[in-house]
Protein backbone atom coordinates (compact mmCIF):
# COMPACT_ATOMS: atom_id res chain seq x y z
CA UNK A 1 0.00 0.00 0.00
CA UNK A 2 1.03 3.69 -0.75
CA UNK A 3 0.38 6.73 0.59
CA UNK A 4 0.25 9.69 -1.90
CA UNK A 5 -0.80 13.39 -0.75
CA UNK A 6 -0.25 16.61 -3.35
CA UNK A 7 -1.80 19.65 -2.97
CA UNK A 8 -3.55 22.12 -6.07
CA UNK A 9 -5.39 25.28 -5.55
CA UNK A 10 -8.68 26.52 -6.42
CA UNK A 11 -9.45 30.03 -8.77
CA UNK A 12 -11.34 32.29 -6.42
CA UNK A 13 -15.30 31.95 -5.80
CA UNK A 14 -15.35 28.73 -7.19
CA UNK A 15 -15.65 27.07 -3.66
CA UNK A 16 -18.99 25.92 -3.64
CA UNK A 17 -18.96 24.63 -7.30
CA UNK A 18 -15.75 22.61 -6.91
CA UNK A 19 -17.44 20.84 -3.44
CA UNK A 20 -20.55 20.70 -5.58
CA UNK A 21 -18.87 18.50 -8.63
CA UNK A 22 -17.15 16.51 -6.23
CA UNK A 23 -20.43 15.90 -4.04
CA UNK A 24 -21.53 14.57 -7.58
CA UNK A 25 -18.93 12.72 -8.63
CA UNK A 26 -19.51 10.57 -11.71
CA UNK A 27 -20.55 6.86 -10.81
CA UNK A 28 -17.62 5.57 -13.46
CA UNK A 29 -14.98 7.45 -12.08
CA UNK A 30 -15.62 6.20 -8.82
CA UNK A 31 -15.39 2.62 -10.28
CA UNK A 32 -12.34 3.40 -11.62
CA UNK A 33 -10.44 4.51 -8.47
CA UNK A 34 -11.66 1.22 -7.06
CA UNK A 35 -9.91 -0.56 -10.12
CA UNK A 36 -7.00 1.29 -9.67
CA UNK A 37 -6.85 -0.24 -5.89
CA UNK A 38 -7.82 3.20 -4.36
CA UNK A 39 -8.66 2.57 -0.83
CA UNK A 40 -8.85 5.87 0.19
CA UNK A 41 -9.09 9.60 -1.09
CA UNK A 42 -9.94 12.59 0.73
CA UNK A 43 -9.73 16.58 -0.43
CA UNK A 44 -9.55 19.25 2.39
CA UNK A 45 -9.60 22.65 1.41
CA UNK A 46 -8.18 25.62 3.45
CA UNK A 47 -9.49 28.73 1.92
CA UNK A 48 -8.79 27.90 -1.69
CA UNK A 49 -5.86 25.90 -0.90
CA UNK A 50 -6.65 21.79 -1.87
CA UNK A 51 -4.90 19.12 0.46
CA UNK A 52 -5.25 15.72 -1.71
CA UNK A 53 -4.52 12.42 0.46
CA UNK A 54 -4.41 9.14 -1.37
CA UNK A 55 -4.05 5.66 -0.64
CA UNK A 56 -4.15 2.93 -3.10
CA UNK A 57 -2.90 -0.76 -3.38
CA UNK A 58 0.36 0.26 -5.66
CA UNK A 59 1.95 2.96 -6.87
CA UNK A 60 0.42 4.49 -10.12
CA UNK A 61 2.77 3.38 -12.73
CA UNK A 62 4.36 6.49 -14.84
CA UNK A 63 4.07 4.32 -17.95
CA UNK A 64 0.43 3.83 -18.26
CA UNK A 65 -1.23 6.70 -19.79
CA UNK A 66 -4.57 8.72 -18.11
CA UNK A 67 -7.91 7.93 -19.15
CA UNK A 68 -10.01 9.27 -20.90
CA UNK A 69 -12.39 9.34 -18.46
CA UNK A 70 -9.79 11.31 -16.07
CA UNK A 71 -9.12 13.86 -19.04
CA UNK A 72 -12.89 14.46 -18.74
CA UNK A 73 -13.08 15.09 -15.37
CA UNK A 74 -10.00 17.48 -15.40
CA UNK A 75 -11.19 19.39 -18.09
CA UNK A 76 -14.95 20.37 -16.55
CA UNK A 77 -12.97 20.85 -13.43
CA UNK A 78 -10.36 23.18 -15.05
CA UNK A 79 -12.58 26.51 -14.68
CA UNK A 80 -12.40 25.96 -11.49
CA UNK A 81 -8.88 25.32 -10.38
CA UNK A 82 -5.35 26.08 -11.36
CA UNK A 83 -4.81 23.88 -14.49
CA UNK A 84 -2.13 23.10 -16.65
CA UNK A 85 -2.57 24.21 -20.38
CA UNK A 86 -3.63 20.47 -20.84
CA UNK A 87 -6.33 20.54 -18.36
CA UNK A 88 -4.59 18.68 -15.71
CA UNK A 89 -4.93 20.15 -12.62
CA UNK A 90 -1.60 21.78 -10.94
CA UNK A 91 -0.06 19.54 -8.29
CA UNK A 92 2.59 20.20 -5.72
CA UNK A 93 3.61 17.01 -4.14
CA UNK A 94 4.08 17.06 -0.61
CA UNK A 95 6.66 15.46 1.40
CA UNK A 96 5.43 12.58 4.15
CA UNK A 97 6.92 14.00 7.27
CA UNK A 98 5.71 11.59 10.43
CA UNK A 99 3.87 8.36 9.86
CA UNK A 100 1.52 7.30 13.48
CA UNK A 101 1.57 3.82 11.60
CA UNK A 102 5.18 3.67 11.58
CA UNK A 103 5.65 4.36 15.26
Amino acid sequence: MVRIAWMMKLKPGNEAIYKQKHDEIWPEMLAAMRRDGVRTFSIYRNGLDLFAYMERDSAPDPATSISDLTWRWWEMMAPYMETNSDFSPVQRPVEEMFNFENR
